[in-house]
Formats: structure tokens, C-alpha cells, sequence
């Protein structure tokens, strides 16, 4: 991971970045962006070679925009002009992301911040510039950034050591989550999910794991997690790992949706639909990480992931649309699509939460329905829940870490699409809405939690096509930075 420092004194000067801001609101079309003051003083005529290389740049100042001057012979040997936009937290992570791309042939850059850098601007320029130099290699293929270093230039260092190691913290576990979803199914099953989490835990005081395999799967009556992943030669796990902080005053339960691969089972997907399903346990891989992470940042709060994790896979004893299958707590399904596998694991992890470990709240995450980037695109997972309160605490902190969701309903005329002669539901009734429905479905599994519970299908925004601001192609790690923004809330 990229070195980052906060230091008072310049050490090196091979590349200095100096941060532009837009012309003042009024000022004009044709205003020129200028440089805000910085910290500590710098070189002799550098500050008015900026002053007068931003206009002639055609420099905006809006946030990740980049303006490069060579200057051979001199020092600073490169000069960059990094606009940052309305100067908040979200513009300050975009222009660290951006930054890390332009630079990434240089081995050292230094950044000169303004003198009155908040905490939340260094937060954000700290996690842009981790979250876009993260790269995923199995191998030894592709290039390496020659980047290796960052010195932030600040005032007073020692102002921003606790929102530093959040940040860091932040961003390591995003990255975490990240490999963990990118990381093929060749190499991903289950068993090696659990493994990466307990290896985790080893490493981080105070952090308790179990871990389930199929006989006591069975014995505890976990229906649909053996149920998924019955068709595979790798046998089903549920992981549940625990923080329990001896001031916690509220007990948070995270659900994580960890189909390691999916096929669709009988309801085979095509081979486009079936080309990223190593992506299908993102929801698993960001629990696991926000708890983590919130025992290394000693959230007084108690959280415990739950990551019910299957492979969904095709042959002579995988399970079969029309299956009855019992959940545990006793409520049945029948399966209409072994497509929609992942909603049946999830329904025995929240109602396992419900009975033995009776949290407070309780919260899931799932790439569940290809309905959700149908509704909303891309970068914009959906939320469900019948409390505004939570949700509207729950949608600040997503967007406070800069993720996105957009709040969908839950309308009661659409339960009875749910109704099963067979078995108390059905698992997905084709009647259209398909996030919708899969989220009262889900709701099912909560009960007297009803009340206490957030669902966000967010499918789409794992996965990125291409770089974008702190995205890098393939898997996003989305979810880890919003958990822990609202965790950090319920202090």
C-alpha cells in the first residue's frame, strides 16, 4: 500500500503539488482558478510560476484536474497544479485519485496543503490517493506504478493523527474487501473465504470467530445455505465473527450475501451473466471487513458479521426450482429459480441474527438482483427499510463516505406475490419488480427486528467497468466505507 506522511518539512522536492481553487463565485466566466496558500513556505518563485501558469493552463479548479509544468534542472523538478474543486471531503478525494493516476511514473510527490486543511480534507485526500493506486494482481503480469510515496505538508501534524489512522484503516479494509472479491473462484470457495477472515481475525485483539461447516450446518438446521450449496464439490460455510467491546451500549448485526461463485444452478445463466460471478460475495467481503475494521478502530459499538457463504453450482445434487426448502427458525420456501439463490442463504442468516443474537439493529448487504442496475445504475445501490430514522442515518453516512443509495419502497400490495400453496413463500415470484419483491421476501426473516431493518441490494455498484475518481476496474469494495462511517455514529 502507498506510503503516506504528514510532515511539517519538505524532505523532497522531486514533485510538488500545489492545490487550486476555483475563481470565486461572481467573479466571471473567463476568472482564472488560483492557488490557495500553503502551509509551509516554498522554493523561491515557485508560488508565482503557479500564479502564473494557472491561466495560462485554462485551469478550473474543479476537483481532480490536473496541470502539469516541467522544470528541468530546478527543484522542484515537477510542478503540478491539483484542482480541488468546492474544497470539501468528497472534491479532496477526488483530487488525491485523480493525483495518484497523473503521477504514477514519478517514485516520490509531495503535496502542499492550505494552511486551514480540515481533518475531513485530509481524510479525503488520504483515501483517494489509497483507494486509486489499489491494483489486483494473481500474478506477476501488468506494470507497477513507480509511485511509492506521498508527504503531505501540513502546519501541524500531530492535528490530524486520529482521522489519519481512520482513513488508513479505511482504506486498507476497502482494499481488503476489494482482493477478496476480485480473487478468482478458482481459488475462492468457502472454505477459503472463512480462512482469509480468520487469518484477519488473528491478527486484530478482541475479535471472536466461528466458523459453521456443513454437519453443523445441517444439525442447527440451516436450511438454505446447504440447500445453495449442495450442488458443489466444496461444502457451505457460515462465518460469524464478532467485536464485542466492553463499553458497547448497541449491538449491530451485519449480513453479508457470500455466493463465492454462482452458475445460476439449474437455472444456468448464460455465459455473459456468468463471467463475474466470483463478484457474487461482495456483500460478504464488505461485513466482514466493516467489522474488522471497526475492532481496529475500537468502535465502542458490538458488531457481528454474519457471512453465509455457498457455491451455486450445477449437478446431480444441487437443489431444483420447485424445492421445498426449510430455513432455519422454521419458515419454508419454494424455489421458483436457483438463480435467486442468494436471498436463500441470507433468509437463514437473518433469521438466525433474530433468534440467538437479538441485536438492536440489524443490516444486510447483497449483490442480489441484476433488477438494481436496471432501477438505478451503476454507481447507486438500493436501500429498503421501514424505519426513516435508521435509513436516513444509514443514507447520511453512505453519502458522507461518498458511496451511493437511493431509498426504494416496500409496498404492501406486492406481498402477496410471495404467497406459496406449497410452502410458506415463494423465493421469486416473476412479477416483475425483482429488487423490490426479493427485499419483502427478505423482510420475512426479520420479525420483531421488522422494525430495526436495513436491506441494500447493491449488485451494481461492486463492480467497476473501468477507473473512475477512487474506483479502480473490477471489484469497489463498496459498502466498507459507509458501514464504518455509520458505526462510527452510533457511539
Amino acid at each position: 500500500m502507498l506510503a503516506i506522511r504528514l510532515v511539517a518539512e519538505p524532505e523532497r522536492l522531486d514533485t510538488l503539488v500545489l492545490p487550486l481553487r476555483p475563481a470565486r463565485e461572481g467573479a466571471g466566466d473567463d476568472a482564472p482558478a488560483a492557488p490557495v496558500p500553503t502551509a509551509v513556505a516554498l522554493p523561491d518563485g515557485v508560488a508565482d510560476e503557479a500564479a502564473a501558469l494557472a491561466p495560462a493552463a485554462r485551469s478550473t479548479g474543479r476537483a481532480g484536474e490536473i496541470r502539469t509544468q516541467f522544470r528541468p534542472g530546478r527543484n522542484p523538478g515537477v510542478l503540478v497544479l491539483l484542482g480541488i474543486g468546492d474544497g470539501e471531503e468528497g472534491s479532496w478525494r477526488r483530487a488525491g485519485a485523480a493525483l495518484v493516476r497523473a503521477v504514477a511514473d514519478e517514485t516520490h510527490v509531495t503535496i502542499a496543503l492550505p494552511p486551514d486543511a480540515s481533518p475531513a480534507a485530509v481524510r479525503g485526500i488520504y483515501e483517494g490517493l489509497l483507494l486509486a493506486s489499489y491494483r489486483f494482481r494473481l500474478t506477476d503480469a501488468g506494470g507497477v506504478p513507480a509511485l511509492t510515496g506521498v508527504d503531505l505538508l501540513v502546519t501541524d501534524p500531530d492535528r490530524y493523527g486520529a482521522v489519519v489512522e481512520t482513513a488508513r484503516t479505511t482504506a486498507r479494509l476497502t482494499r481488503w474487501a476489494r482482493d477478496l472479491t476480485n480473487t478468482p473462484s478458482s481459488v475462492k470457495n468457502p472454505e477459503w473465504f472463512a480462512g482469509q477472515v480468520a487469518a484477519h481475525a488473528a491478527g486484530t485483539p478482541d475479535l471472536h470467530l466461528r466458523v459453521r461447516e456443513p454437519a453443523e450446518l445441517a444439525a442447527e438446521g440451516f436450511g438454505g445455505i446447504l440447500a445453495v450449496g449442495g450442488g458443489s464439490a466444496h461444502g457451505p460455510r457460515l462465518v460469524e465473527l464478532d467485536w464485542r467491546p466492553a463499553d458497547a451500549r448497541t449491538h449491530v448485526v451485519l449480513v453479508g450475501k457470500g455466493i463465492t461463485f454462482d452458475t445460476g444452478g439449474i437455472s444456468i445463466k448464460p455465459v455473459p451473466a456468468m463471467k463475474l460471478m466470483r463478484k457474487d460475495m461482495a456483500g460478504a467481503a464488505a461485513v466482514v471487513a466493516a467489522t474488522v475494521g471497526a475492532a481496529a478502530l475500537r468502535l465502542p459499538v458490538r458488531v457481528t458479521a454474519l457471512a453465509p457463504l455457498a457455491e451455486n453450482m450445477v449437478s446431480g445434487s444441487a437443489f431444483r426450482p420447485g424445492d421445498i426448502i426449510h430455513h432455519y427458525g422454521g419458515l419454508t420456501s419454494e424455489t421458483t429459480n436457483s438463480d435467486a439463490e442468494g436471498r436463500l442463504v441470507l433468509a437463514d442468516a437473518l433469521a438466525y441474527a433474530v433468534r440467538e443474537l437479538r441485536p438492536d439493529v440489524l443490516v444486510d448487504l447483497a449483490t442480489l438482483t441484476g433488477a438494481n442496475a436496471v432501477a438505478l445504475g451503476k454507481r447507486t445501490g438500493a436501500l429498503y427499510s421501514e424505519n426513516d430514522r435508521l435509513a436516513g442515518d444509514v443514507l447520511a453516512a453512505v453519502e458522507a463516505a461518498g458511496e451511493a443509495v437511493w431509498r426504494m419502497p416496500l409496498p404492501a400490495d406486492y406481498v402477496e406475490y410471495l404467497g406459496s400453496d406449497l410452502a410458506d413463500l415463494y423465493s421469486a415470484p416473476n412479477q416483475g419488480a425483482g429488487s423490490v419483491v426479493a427485499a419483502l421476501y427478505l423482510r420475512e426473516f426479520t420479525g420483531e427486528l421488522r422494525d430495526r431493518w436495513v436491506h441494500v441490494d447493491m449488485s451494481a455498484p461492486s463492480w467497476a467497468d473501468g477507473d473512475d475518481a477512487e474506483l479502480t476496474r473490477g471489484a469497489t469494495g463498496w459498502g466498507v466505507r459507509s458501514l464504518l462511517r455509520w458505526l462510527d455514529t452510533l457511539r
